[in-house]
């Protein structure tokens, strides 16, 4: 098989607008197994992983398979160490629709741990800054990764703890610099990138995420 060939499996659900179906293709000598999402609605590509190492690829209904195995080839790299990433994290993680009763015990798993990781990772970068907060918390939030009130209080999503080393300490610079800037003006930006000169690169990173957002 070709590295750009990818071979159909059954369709799993279709309609008029949308059209599901198992796929493979061979990325980096290895067989790749994704969902393809054919809509009338998508105007363009999309490549998502989930924890599990679950791919869904999103594609306009008319596009050919060749071009959608080609722009999935382009990306190799890229999916190839995100599904390896996300493998480690259960499938639910990033599930967009979670019972409450999961959702909360999945919070409660992880809160402490990662209330111990932002308070050492705000102690380590505050040597650059030697700010005072009033308090810090974990929460369960569904789109933001972390905030900060105008007294000091410091909060951050649970799910910090699943992204890579380098964007968690994004967010949490991020948020322990609006200590000293309420607000995302220059200056603002002059104090992140004090700790993290490469800060433009880490924030479309994240961005690209796609899960939340600061």
């Amino acid at each position: 098989m070709s590295p750009l060939n990818g071979r159909g499996g059954d369709t799993v659900s279709g309609n008029r607008s949308l059209n599901r179906m198992l796929k493979t293709i061979l990325l980096n000598e290895r067989e790749i197994p994704y969902t393809l999402k054919k809509s009338s609605w998508a105007k363009s590509m999309r490549l998502a992983i989930y924890g599990g190492g679950n791919f869904i690829v999103t594609a306009p209904a008319s596009l050919p398979q060749n071009r959608i195995e080609r722009f999935i080839a382009e990306k190799s790299k890229w999916v190839v160490d995100t599904i390896e990433y996300f493998k480690k994290f259960p499938a639910t993680i990033f599930k967009k629709r979670k019972t409450k009763k999961e959702s909360r015990a999945e919070f409660l798993l992880h809160k402490e741990k990662v209330l111990s990781q932002v308070k050492a990772r705000l102690d380590y970068f505050n040597q650059f800054y030697g700010y005072r907060w009033s308090n810090v918390q974990i929460r369960n939030q569904k789109t933001r990764w972390g905030s900060c009130s105008r007294r000091g209080n410091l909060s951050f999503n649970y799910k910090i703890t699943f992204l890579p080393e380098h964007l968690a300490d994004y967010v949490i610079v991020h948020e322990l610099c609006h200590i000293g800037e309420f607000n995302h003006s220059k200056n603002f930006w002059a104090l992140l990138a004090q700790a993290l000169p490469n800060w433009k690169e880490l924030r479309r990173e994240l961005k690209s995420k796609k899960h939340t957002h600061i």
